[in-house]
């Protein structure tokens, strides 16, 4: 019988090559998709805080201005500057006494502003739209006879905001129930 045995560095080679293989399969079967789980839920949360403080900010301008906008720079430089919203983030409830803040922190510890503009994930900003209705309406005299056609415009009675990268909407451009409401709520 021939036996022949493989020098030792054969074993040690081929032994390197198995421990290798075996980390890069751990890191590719489960750590990478842990961490990308962890990524995901991130983005999730924080595009919706960051939805949920532009629609309360949507409240806010409705409340001083009579309609909705659809300018995200308008709207956070009235979060900064403007005097009833400085008021309202310092208040208190009479009755509870909690904040009467309604912005909510964001994963980094506070509320920011600057915040608004952008989803985390792939810093796309928000899509914010009001709605336009025309109402016409015809005056007509005792007779019957058209006078004339009087169309109304309103702008921003509704407000719709979608995330770009998927995560959820806020409002509705065509149902006044849906104004305030979130698609994740």
């Amino acid at each position: 019988m021939n036996s022949r045995t493989e020098p030792l560095y054969v074993h040690l080679i081929l032994g390197v090559v198995i421990l290798i293989l075996t980390i890069v399969l751990i890191m590719v079967a489960i750590v990478e998709p842990e961490r990308v789980l962890k990524e995901e839920k991130y983005f999730k949360e924080e595009t919706r805080l960051r939805m949920d403080n532009i629609r309360q900010a949507q409240i806010l301008w409705q409340k001083k201005n009579k309609k909705f906008t659809d300018d995200l720079d308008s709207l956070v430089q009235f979060i900064k500057n403007d005097d009833f919203v400085a008021k309202t983030i310092a208040g208190k409830d009479t009755v509870t006494g909690k904040s009467t803040n309604p912005f909510k922190i964001l994963a980094h510890g506070q509320f920011s502003a600057d915040s608004l503009f952008y989803s985390p994930k792939s810093r796309s900003r928000f899509i914010v739209q009001v709605d336009t209705s025309i109402q016409p309406d015809s005056v007509i005299d005792r007779r019957g006879n058209l006078l004339r056609v009087d169309t109304v415009i309103s702008i921003g009675n509704r407000y719709y905001i979608e995330d770009v990268d998927g995560y959820g909407s806020v409002g509705d451009l065509s149902s006044d129930a849906r104004k305030n409401t979130a698609s994740w709520e």
